[in-house]
């Protein structure tokens, strides 16, 4: 486990490169080595002060897939360049805090910065083109997350192919929610996210392997009520890594009011970390 503490809120002068190309540690990696990921943003359901909500960038090969698009998110993308340019996004859950800033993105792409970019591929949990056009329609735009994105529907367990990055969704414990996490492979690094989840014998499967797992922990401690869970403590976070053998633990999803253990690394806005 990589043993260096972090805080989740955001830094000043956040930019995200749009090439992998740069030293680091004497090494110089370039955009057929690996993976990078950048937190777009990290906060739990409410932000943390100055803090984005979740989302997760990856980069391989000079594509790129967002995996969760909060508020904030769109924000952060835009301190690097005018509209972000990306080739995939893939949500998830519903919850408003992996999602909300989809809206946003529909308005800069019909109406603003965004007019001549081109339409990334959106990969949306089952069931959810009919429900993004609804609130289309509920919005007096029936078509504007299909004009806007190339919607697709991944299906629980089976691999899909999005801009160069092999990805399996698979079901997790997030209270009564149709809910996933996220295995990603690229240019042979492998990046697993958990999204929001409980206990949950998929995230161990989800991670098994992996360069890095990008694993929630919004709780101090497990429910003391039982029942059904949607979110994790640190300490089942850190279980579910060991049970996957993965090799590096980013925890995320953490609210700034509840400390993490200094021997725990912990996601923030801005970060950059190479996935090998």
């Amino acid at each position: 486990m990589i043993l260096a503490p972090r805080s989740c809120p955001s830094r000043p002068g956040f930019a995200i490169t749009t090439r992998i190309l740069r030293a680091t540690g004497g090494k110089v990696y370039g955009d057929d080595a690996g993976m990078k990921l950048v937190v777009a943003g990290c906060s739990p359901a409410w932000p943390n002060p100055g803090g984005a909500q979740s989302g997760y960038l990856l980069e391989s090969g000079g594509r790129r897939i967002l995996l969760d698009c909060g508020p904030g998110v769109l924000a952060r993308l835009r301190e690097r360049e005018p509209w972000p340019e990306l080739d995939a996004i893939a949500i998830t859950h519903w919850h408003l805090d992996h999602w909300g800033d989809l809206v946003p993105w529909v308005w800069g792409r019909m109406f603003g910065p965004g007019e001549d970019t081109k339409r990334p591929e959106l990969w949306i949990p089952p069931g959810g083109a009919e429900m993004l056009e609804g609130i289309g329609a509920r919005l007096g735009f029936p078509d504007m997350f299909s004009g806007t994105f190339d919607l697709n529907e991944y299906v629980d367990g089976e691999p899909f192919e999005t801009a160069g990055f092999e990805v399996t969704a698979e079901r997790v414990l997030h209270y009564e929610l149709l809910a996933f996490g996220f295995r990603a492979s690229a240019n042979g690094s492998v990046l697993a996210y958990s999204g929001d989840s409980g206990p949950s014998d998929a995230l161990p499967r989800l991670a098994q392997d992996a360069d890095l797992f990008v694993c929630e922990a919004t709780l101090l401690a497990p429910n003391p009520e039982g029942g059904t869970r949607g979110h994790l403590a640190s300490d089942e976070a850190v279980e579910a890594f060991e049970a996957a053998d993965a090799k590096r633990l980013l925890i995320t999803h953490r609210p700034s009011e509840r400390p993490l253990d200094s021997s725990l690394e912990q996601a923030h806005d801005g970060m950059e970390l190479e996935v090998r």
